[in-house]
């Protein structure tokens, strides 16, 4: 009992990438998404184009058609934020980057500008999934929380006790 004195618990918490409402997973059209083949989280339909890191970490990787961008938090959970359906097919051109692999990010720091009106007009959907891709190796499992809207860097969609 003493010792559960001094392994103080924390929550980890993620935030809304994107302005926009937030809604589950299992509504993606995508089934790589809905079907969380590549781990859980929820979606945001945006209604504006910055996305920011939702946690504290570091960036893994930003895809060399800048529709995506991974990052590893602090307690180790590694978050992938895919814009848009399909939009590796755009390659590139709505999207601008304003970070680079390796750098350090702070929870609401801008990580991308994407063009929603030009995402729209090539026909593809702007949905947002953000996705815990190593969730089965984390201490704790977060739980999403859909529904309403977001606000960038301030709503939280997730959390885990730690």
């Amino acid at each position: 009992m003493l010792l559960n004195k001094w392994m103080k618990r924390h929550t980890l918490t993620l935030y809304a990438p994107m302005e926009g409402d937030i809604i589950p997973l299992e509504e993606v059209s995508d089934p790589v998404f809905s079907e969380k083949m590549m781990g859980d989280g929820i979606a945001i339909m945006p209604t504006d184009g910055t996305v920011v890191a939702p946690a504290k970490g570091t960036i893994v990787q930003v895809a060399p058609t800048k529709h995506a961008i991974g990052i590893r938090t602090e307690d180790g959970a590694e978050i992938l934020i895919h814009v848009g359906l399909d939009t590796v097919e755009l390659a590139g051109g709505p999207f601008t980057v304003h970070v680079n692999v390796d750098e350090s990010v702070e929870v609401g720091q801008p990580l991308l500008t994407a063009n929603l009106e030009q995402i729209h007009q090539a026909g593809k959907d702007t949905v947002t999934p953000m996705i815990v891709t190593n969730g089965g190796e984390l201490k704790e499992p977060y739980v999403f929380h859909a529904g309403g809207p977001a606000l960038s860097g301030k709503t939280v969609v997730a959390q885990a006790e730690q």
